[in-house]
């Protein structure tokens, strides 16, 4: 996670002027936004009881973000002084169809962690705290950030409607979406909220390979597996299976999202090069080299250790049990004295092995 960005001041003596709200949606689709939303900074309540009553339920799974504070992450005029409104921004991310890829083993990325999509709208939403700036108002842009609940943010903004998956579905779009917001002095006018486009489908809480989703919008951290990649500790064994060749993040919940697969994000494919990373590799890398290639993820403790331990459950998950490279290197972790990575080597060793006796002509072929 990147430090909060600085609030941005106009120039000493400047005159606030009205701003266009109608300008700033222009300003932010001309840089690649497909939604643009404003409202005010009266606190999130209702967000701010749920995240509350799932805490103390332990829905969280001992995730920080908007959990650690979440009467700051839900009263956004503690962003800035003065605050009066939040202009809200979704920029969409490619989210279709993975292309195989070159070499196997290889663990899968979630569409959002390909590429640094955050970047990218923290710049469209400078260029809309630019027009704000011109216009004597104070600005401060915030993404990817636990001071802000920037999908409670985005419902009430109009930018989308909540989806039972807990993602915010853009019409047209789906939720192939990063969001952000840009907080504000200046008072604009507010947009009205996008009606629910959900109905009575249920595809994503069906879906989830490990039945997170427990109820609308409701999801269960500790059997998500978007989280448990991220997260501390030993990976659950009950849902190491369920991980399959994922290393990062999880996209089945949109991949079966009706709107999301009809948006043109939906259709757009997502390149192997980007999409795939060589597990083996990763066994091998040395720490710096794996931050140096993945250390805009969020990494438990920014311990590349984190990143072996997914690699390993992905190679017990679809290694071919064959294969000596990758047996070896098991092996070596098994025997190893690092407890986490020895663990999880065992278990994948355990795993290929069922699989070979499985397997026609294996050892239980015929029992």
């Amino acid at each position: 996670m990147r430090p909060p960005a600085q609030p941005t001041s106009p120039d000493a003596g400047a005159d606030a002027v009205a701003v266009d709200a109608d300008r700033l949606r222009a300003v932010g689709r001309e840089a690649g936004l497909v939604a643009v939303g404003v409202t005010g900074v009266e606190p999130f309540t209702e967000a701010r009881r749920a995240l509350e009553e799932r805490r103390d339920a332990g829905l969280h799974g001992g995730m920080q973000f908007t959990y650690r504070n979440p009467a700051r992450s839900t009263e956004p005029a503690r962003l800035l002084a003065g605050a009066r409104s939040l202009v809200v921004g979704a920029l969409p991310y490619p989210g279709g169809p993975v292309e195989s890829p070159a070499r196997r083993p290889a663990g899968l990325v979630a569409r959002y962690a390909t590429d640094d999509h955050y970047a990218t709208l923290r710049a469209a939403l400078g260029r809309m705290a630019d027009v704000l700036r011109d216009g004597g108002h104070r600005t401060r842009v915030v993404a990817d950030d636990n001071g802000l609940v920037d999908r409670a943010a985005a419902v009430r903004a109009g930018v989308g409607w909540p989806g039972k998956n807990a993602n915010v579905l853009v019409p047209g779009h789906g939720s192939w979406v990063v969001l952000g917001a840009v907080v504000t002095d200046a008072e604009l006018d507010h947009d009205p909220p996008v009606p629910d486009g959900c109905g009575s489908c249920r595809r994503c809480l069906d879906g989830c390979p490990t039945g997170a989703i427990v109820g609308p919008g409701i999801v269960d951290a500790r059997r998500c597996l978007a989280w448990l990649v991220q997260a501390e500790g030993s990976f659950p064994s009950e849902h190491r299976r369920a991980l399959g060749a994922r290393i990062y993040g999880c996209d089945d919940c949109q991949e079966v999202c009706p709107p999301s697969r009809r948006g043109p994000e939906g259709a757009t494919p997502v390149g192997a090069e980007v999409s795939w990373v060589d597990l083996v590799a990763v066994l091998d890398a040395a720490d710096e080299e794996l931050m140096a290639r993945h250390g805009r993820w969020y990494v438990p403790r920014r311990d590349p250790r984190y990143l072996r331990r997914n690699a390993v459950v992905a190679l017990g998950n679809v290694a071919d049990p064959d294969d000596e490279e990758v047996l070896g290197r098991l092996r070596g972790l098994a025997a190893g004295t690092d407890a986490m990575l020895a663990e999880h080597a065992r278990w994948a060793l355990e795993e290929l092995a069922e699989r070979r006796a499985d397997a026609p002509g294996g050892e239980g072929a015929g029992a």
